[in-house]
Order: C-alpha cells, then structure tokens, then sequence
C-alpha cells in the first residue's frame, strides 16, 4: 500500500508547507482485494500539517469575523476549506491510495486529480480576498514579505505562462510509462510525483482563483487559462481512451482484478475521470467567470442608460 506521508498546501501569498516523504513500501499485491475496506493510515506526517493547516484557517477565519467583518468570512469559506482540505487527506489516507497503486490505473487518477486539481481549487476559493493576509500571523508574514529570495522566487512562480507550463511538464513528464512505473515502484519517486501534482495544481488554480485579487489576468485571461489547462489535459485523456494497447504493464500484473476490469478497460477509464473532473471544475469555473462577466455588463448597460 501506498504511504504518502509528503504534502504540500500554499496559502494565497504562495507560502508552502511540505513533509518529505519517510519509509518507502514496496509496490504489488500487498492489501488483498478482501482487505481493501481496512486499508487506511494515519500518517502524522499527512495527518500534523493537515491540522496546522486548518489551524491556520481557522484563527484567520475567527479572527475577521470579531472584526465584524463576516462578510470577508462567511460561513462557505468554512465549509469550502474543509471540504477541500478533507478531499485532499482522504485521497492520501483512505482504501483509494491502495486501489491506486495495487490494482487500478483509474483510481491512481481519480487520486491524482483529488490532490492536484480539485483539492486547491476548493482551498484557494476559501481563502480569496482579505482572509488570504490573516492566514499567518504578523511576525511571520512580515519576514516572509522582505525575503527578497522568496518573493523573487514567488514572482516567478506567480507568473500565468510559468505556471501552465509547469503543470502541462508535470502531467506530460508523471505519465510517460517509464517514470509512471517507476513511481510505482519506488516510494520516493511515487511521493515526488504527489508533489509535483500538488505544486503545480496550486499554481494554476492560484491564477485562476487569484485569491490576492491580484489582478495579473482579466477575465477572460483566466478564462483563457482555463481553456488550455482543459485542452491540455484532453491530450493525456484521449491518449488512455483511445489506445488499443495497455500503456503501463503493472497494473496488468495482479492476482486480482478489482470489480472484473480488465487492464485496457481500466485504463480508457482512467482516461474519462479526468475528462469528466476537468468538465467539473474549470467548466464550473468558466460558468462563474461568464455569469460575472454579464452581470457587469448589463450593469455597466443600466448606469449607461441612467434614470428614466
């Protein structure tokens, strides 16, 4: 089973907080289809900062709202963080991390666009606009500001081109089946590859969400942005739909075949999870940028046309 005691989560300023991964398991047939239900961890070291996490959150939250400022920290930043941050742990700590590694080439995707996709879009939402300078206190921010390494460092990785290429090099350079097998086999490898989803999922979604209210893209940059990263990720989708081979032979290799799919079916099916989780979140994030965009204009229509 898969031990990812590694995990990255940023705050709105770009921050990271990261645990390198500790033992390695070796990959195969370790937990028996019959024991997958049993097959959770409590890794401290997914687990600690996790909890630093939503302690973060939390008095960053608690502190706006006895500002009387609620409106800046309503209740769905709450629900949102958490959701976000329970997806995150679940996909690293329940029976899907096993799954994904032992038996099923889909379930290592619906994991892989959990921690890279959906998680820091549901984190990065929940920390947009003034919450996202409360989240650490004053005497660490302050430091963090006037490092010029970091923020130079932060500036780079800030900038809309740098952080689609980085994502488009993640997913291209993670599933050529050479480097895909070898994180399979290997617990440093497979945990340097949960990072790098990790990072470059904070990224995109940092620009696409631009929780600093930044303002680097417009509208319709981010909305341009979105239409790369989905045309993008078709690539790798249409590649495991439509193959007529088994593209990484491991999960060809089992005792047994979790709910009868065979290794090609599996595999176009991993294909269409990442399809349909991509429709899902940058198609629901196109929806809220188009529905804002004419809701500015028809506003922008009425104060034109003045009272009557």
């Amino acid at each position: 089973m898969t031990r990812f005691p590694g995990t990255l989560a940023a705050t709105g300023a770009g921050a990271a907080a990261l645990v390198w991964p500790g033992t390695a398991a070796a990959h195969g047939d370790d937990v028996a289809v019959s024991g997958l239900g049993g097959a959770w961890s409590a890794e401290p070291a997914v687990l600690l900062p996790a909890a630093i996490l939503l302690g973060l959150f939390l008095q960053a939250w608690i502190r706006l709202r006895r500002r009387g400022r609620s409106d800046h920290a309503p209740a769905w930043r709450l629900v949102a963080f958490v959701a976000g941050l329970t997806l995150g742990v679940l996909a690293l700590v329940s029976p899907l991390d096993a799954i994904a590694e032992e038996y099923l080439l889909s379930g290592h995707m619906l994991q892989h666009v959990v921690i890279g996709d959906a998680a820091p879009a549901l984190i990065l939402l929940s920390v947009s606009g003034p919450l996202v300078f409360f989240l650490l206190p004053s005497h660490v921010l302050g430091p963090l500001a006037r490092s010029r390494p970091l923020r130079h460092l932060l500036g780079v990785l800030g900038r809309p081109g740098v952080a689609l290429g980085v994502w488009c090099a993640v997913l291209a350079a993670w599933y050529v089946p050479a480097l895909y097998e070898a994180a399979l086999r290997d617990q440093l490898v497979h945990d340097l590859e949960h990072v790098f989803l990790i990072l470059a999922g904070v990224l995109v979604w940092y620009q696409l969400v631009d929780p600093a209210r930044r303002a680097v893209l417009t509208r319709g940059g981010r909305l341009g942005l979105a239409v790369c990263l989905f045309a993008a990720g078709q690539v790798l989708s249409s590649v495991l739909l439509f193959s007529n081979r088994v593209l990484y032979g491991t999960y060809s290799l089992q005792d047994e075949r979790l709910l009868g799919l065979s290794a090609l079916t599996d595999q176009r099916l991993a294909g269409a999870v990442m399809m349909a989780e991509q429709a899902l979140t940058l198609g629901t994030l196109a929806a809220f940028l188009l529905l804002a965009a004419d809701q500015e204009a028809r506003s922008e229509t009425m104060a034109a046309a003045g009272p009557r």
